[in-house]
């Protein structure tokens, strides 16, 4: 898991003005809507007495602005981040400098919302992800596509779960019942296309097409599609990074796209919330609308439940950080830079701490994604309560000067050498 990449943790229909609780990489985050409508995405920790800002309401604050009131005490938080109302200390009160919340840079695009979890400033940050062909989901509708959203959890790790997205070699066993053909299980040899950010210094993307053999026609198909035997069918697989996928697959009526927003809830489970989009059956009067918005919905969920054994059976649970880790063959290339990505990932010190995040056995402490106000006002630079969460930079360079008597490095900690492939 990663600090300091643009994230699409949640529907955009899922976020609303009363403020909702979503857990992102084991850190607790409160949701809600300003009084322009724009997403606002914050820590959920009040820092006066830890409770849950989740829990409270939003309102015009003292500021004149939409604030989220913690049901505890009452005190107020703007979209900011910073406290600007203490009920109990009374209406002329100076409110502390530390009384403010991590606050993180988000919108709402391609139907998702979006929030930058990191402490980078603008400048320095690497780019949101482009989701090719849906665009602004608005946009995608007017060009002709049905959107249908969903959302299904894993008990696995993000990358077992989108390493699997873009796998192309497992469609013709796990998914036999569904779209792959085991009786022609070749992958055919396919370009690895990478998008890179305009100054050359981050990989946005990575994209494979192939023609794959489909099963014979089966259920509604059959009938729609007379002939027994069906044409290759023309697929589509990518990674937009950090998390978030998309299949595309060309069909006799038409084409159908799933993108899929991976978010890590904690080290071991993860939400995959997507959005499908085809080009058919697609108007208002036809009596099948409702239908075939239904049929996609339980056949995008098929796909989901048809790789869950599989995926959370894997083992290792985790992704190894050596390339030698498994044996790595040809239709395993978008894997491979997938992996590759991963380790410069870890290079620039963003790999967060997993144990870290997950340790039972020091409650007292509660700890948080850093924010850019962190990095951006150096008045705040000491005004914060809750600590950040600790990267694998931050905990090895800490380990190595507690010299050899220093805890042993964790399992999850990649060495320089692997992290590098």
């Amino acid at each position: 898991m990663f600090k300091n990449f643009w994230y699409a943790i949640q529907h955009g229909s899922k976020v609303t003005a009363e403020p909702s609780k979503l857990r992102v990489m084991g850190q607790d985050l409160v949701l809600w809507r300003n009084e322009s409508g724009e997403p606002v995405v914050q820590s959920d920790i009040c820092v006066h007495r830890g409770g849950s800002l989740a829990g409270g309401w939003v309102e015009r604050g003292a500021n004149g602005h939409s604030c989220v009131v913690c049901p505890y005490h009452g005190w107020e938080y703007d979209d900011s981040g910073a406290c600007v109302k203490i009920p109990a200390a009374g209406p002329e009160a100076k409110i502390p400098g530390k009384a403010r919340t991590d606050t993180y840079p988000s919108l709402e695009r391609y139907g998702f919302v979006w929030a930058f979890l990191g402490d980078l400033s603008a400048q320095e940050r690497p780019p949101m992800p482009e989701l090719p062909g849906l665009e602004q989901a608005a946009e995608a509708r007017s060009a002709g596509y049905r959107m249908v959203e969903g959302e299904f959890v894993w008990n696995a790790n993000i990358e077992r779960v989108i390493e699997n997205g873009a796998d192309i070699a497992h469609a013709p066993f796990v998914h036999a019942g569904s779209f792959g053909n085991p009786d022609r299980p070749e992958v055919p040899d396919h370009e690895i296309v990478e998008d890179w950010s305009t100054d050359g210094e981050f990989l946005r993307s990575i994209f494979a097409e192939v023609d794959l053999d489909p099963p014979p026609a089966s259920g509604m198909w059959k009938y729609i599609r007379k002939s027994a035997e069906r044409p290759p069918v023309h697929t589509k697989v990518g990674i937009m990074f950090p998390y978030t996928s998309m299949l595309q697959v060309s069909l006799p009526l038409g084409q159908i796209r799933i993108w899929t927003a991976h978010v890590p809830i904690d080290e071991n489970t993860t939400a995959s919330r997507w959005i499908a989009a085809r080009n058919f059956f697609t108007k208002p009067w036809q009596v099948a609308l409702l239908r075939a918005d239904a049929d996609t919905y339980k056949r995008t969920m098929k796909i989901f439940y048809e790789d869950q054994a599989t995926v959370e059976a894997q083992k290792p649970e985790l992704v190894p950080f050596d390339l030698a880790g498994e044996l790595n063959v040809r239709s395993d290339a978008i894997s491979l830079a997938f992996r590759r990505w991963r380790a410069s990932a870890y290079d620039r010190g963003w790999g967060i701490e997993p144990h870290q995040i997950l340790t039972t056995d020091d409650r007292r402490t509660a700890t948080v994604i850093p924010s850019p106000a962190r990095k951006d006002n150096a008045d705040l630079a000491n005004a914060w309560v809750l600590k950040e969460v600790e990267t694998h930079a931050a905990l090895k360079s800490r380990r190595d000067r507690a010299g050899s008597g220093g805890a042993p490095a964790s399992e999850s900690e990649p060495s320089e050498e692997t992290a590098n492939g």
